[in-house]
């Protein structure tokens, strides 16, 4: 049976709706009902992250070179959480996922591994982490937000509580990442990047995804500049080097729409 273009290779259902499984020219993608996709793998090349979006998350690595403990919103097919624990051998996961059919999906069909330092929990992510602010606070490194329904960004990500809750559950030197979508005239991006600058000081930054709706944020608990503009360009190329990922054009872009606020993380 075709489907959006593709082979569609898997259908299931729960209490959230489809879940569905296309294969086409090589791609393994996993969609909720619509054309958008949720997740891919390449076959051939199953650790290589396809989504634009999903690199770009990766964008991090500009400002910080380690990684112990990390937290995850939404699990999808699992490409990201397959590349931090394919690259950080120190690094423990906790992703929290809403549907138990996706984490059986990302296992089957995407290759999620079981790993000691993967755990996943079924629950809400906005409700997990509001829960336990107090419990886990400044335990984590990095925090990715990568929660959608079929409106736009889950409903219980979507609040300034939230984002405080996210804000105390970080280090000092932590990062919140988080995928947008929609663009910067989206009403829905503009309260979310109010609530982040007010809840992180203003120390925010947006890289627009190429030819694609999405923006991915990234908010700064307590940084402190430590590179200059040519470090961090070394730094770029050595990325790029190392992971294959477009690490120059991320740099460029985060200077480029983010003026003022890049320079002020520039170390003079």
């Amino acid at each position: 049976m075709f489907k959006y273009e593709g082979h569609l290779i898997h259908e299931s259902y729960d209490d959230e709706g489809i879940i569905e499984i296309v294969e086409q020219k090589g791609v393994r993608s996993l969609h909720f009902g619509t054309r958008s996709k949720q997740s891919s793998i390449f076959l051939a090349e199953p650790d290589k992250l396809h989504l634009s979006y999903v690199r770009a998350m990766t964008s991090w690595l500009l400002f910080k070179d380690t990684l112990d403990h990390a937290l995850l919103v939404g699990l999808g097919g699992g490409s990201l959480t397959k590349h931090l624990l394919s690259h950080f051998a120190d690094c423990h996961l906790k992703v929290i996922e809403y549907r138990k059919g996706v984490v059986k999906i990302a296992r089957s069909y995407f290759g999620l591994p079981l790993d000691p330092r993967l755990k996943i929990v079924i629950d809400d992510g906005g409700d997990y982490i509001r829960q336990r602010y107090e419990t886990y606070r400044e335990h984590y490194s990095l925090i990715f937000i990568d929660a959608f329904d079929h409106e736009g960004v889950a409903p219980s990500v979507r609040s300034e509580a939230f984002f405080d809750a996210c804000k105390a559950l970080l280090k000092k030197d932590g990062i919140l990442i988080m995928n947008l979508w929609g663009g910067t005239s989206n009403p829905e991006f503009q309260q979310i990047s109010l609530w982040l600058g007010r809840v992180f000081n203003w120390q925010t930054l947006f890289l627009p995804v190429h030819d694609k709706s999405n923006i991915i944020a990234l908010a700064f608990n307590d940084y402190s500049p430590t590179h200059t503009l040519k470090d961090l360009r070394l730094r770029a190329i050595e990325l790029e080097d190392q992971y294959q990922l477009e690490f120059t054009a991320f740099l460029r872009d985060l200077k480029k729409h983010n003026a003022s606020t890049f320079n002020s993380m520039i170390k003079k």
